[in-house]
This record gives structure tokens, sequence and C-alpha cells, in this order.
């Protein structure tokens, strides 16, 4: 049975160890490097099916490491470990091209089944990632043909904060709106695109870029 080679970028000593003896026995580790500068000068050298990447490296962005590494390797696919489950970091992972997401708090279980899937041709997202949010990564809002739609700036604000599951109350507190008024415009947006639940709106804010930090 082929074993995918893999590297893995993490800036954490202990995690790098962890993640070798994780896949040892399943994989080919055919390296490991503790910032981005160190990961794009040895990727290409080493030939990987998988890059494991952390996010938060030291001296750059996982999200701007990925189109750098994909342009050295096009065909590489790469996972994204972290610690981070809001959905701007999940969303922003995929807009950048990652194939798969995991969180490290459930990596030693979970690892081995993103390699798999990735190596299949699949996305990855961790279970442990809000439901919403993996729908709306695995089944992304399409636009309808001829579609237009003008949301007002209130109508942006209130979006991104559903989208990024921030409740009704708090967006209320945010914005100093009644609770009533947010709800109406929750419904107004709804109604503009065609929406009937809270995960399709997710799934439109997270495919327009409208989630925020």
């Amino acid at each position: 049975m082929y074993q995918p080679r893999v590297f893995i970028a993490d800036d954490h000593l202990l995690v790098l160890e962890g993640f070798r003896q994780l896949l040892t026995d399943d994989t080919r580790i055919v390296g490991t490097a503790h910032s981005g500068a160190e990961l794009l000068e040895q990727a290409q050298g080493s030939a990987p099916d998988i890059i494991l990447l952390d996010i938060s490296m030291p001296d750059m962005s996982g999200f701007d490491l990925i189109p750098l590494l994909k342009e050295k390797l096009p065909q590489v696919k790469i996972i994204l470990v972290t610690m981070l489950s809001e959905p701007f970091y999940v969303s922003e992972g995929f807009r950048k091209g990652a194939n798969g997401y995991v969180l490290k708090q459930s990596a030693s279980t979970e690892l081995l089944t993103a390699i798999r899937t990735v190596m299949s041709n699949r996305r990855y997202v961790s279970p442990e990632v809000a439901a919403d949010v993996r729908e709306s990564i695995e089944h992304p809002w399409s636009r309808p043909d001829g579609y237009h739609v003008q949301l007002t700036p209130r109508q942006h604000e209130v979006l991104g904060m559903l989208a990024n599951g921030v409740p009704t109350t708090a967006i209320a507190t945010a914005l100093g709106l009644s609770v009533k008024t947010v709800e109406f415009h929750k419904a107004a947006i709804m109604n503009k695109l065609g929406i009937k639940t809270i995960a399709e709106l997710t799934r439109f804010a997270l495919v327009q870029g409208m989630t925020e930090l």
C-alpha cells in the first residue's frame, strides 16, 4: 500500500515530534520545518504529497504560505493543523487553497483520516468545527444566474457577525440596536438572498468573504 510522503511544518518541537510518531507507521515523513522560510526552502526538494501546516508560523502566516507552496508544488495537498476554530480562519484557509483543516486538540485521532481523505481528492474539515461552518465549506453557496443583490452597510455588519456565530443579543449590544431590530435586519437579509436557514446564511457570507476577524 502506498504511503503518502508527508512534510510537517510547526514551530513547536513537541508538536513536530508528536506528529512524526503518530504518522510514522502509515506515512513517509520526508521533512520538517520550524518556520515559513525553512518550509519554502526545503519542501520542493522533499517532494511531499501532503504538507501539515500550522497557521501561526513565527515568520509568516500559514495563509500566506499556501499560495507560495502551491506555486512551487502544484500537486501538493495542504492540511492546516491549528488551534483556531473560528469561521474566519476555516473559510480563509480553504479560500487560500488548503485541502484540509484539522484542530490540534483532535489531531491524534484525525490526522490519518484527514491525510487519506485529501489523498482521495476530497476536502477534510474537523468534526470539531461548528456544523454550519463545515456545511458552508463542504457545500459552498453558488451564485445563481443573473444574481444581484445590494445589502445595506448595516446589513453587512449584521451578516458578518451572524456568520461568525455571534448571538443576536450580542449583536444588538455591539451595534447599539434592539434585539427586535437585529431580527428585522436578519429577516430582511434572508429575504433579499432567498435564504431560509442560518446555515445557508453562513455559507453565503463565507463564499462572499464577508466574515471578519
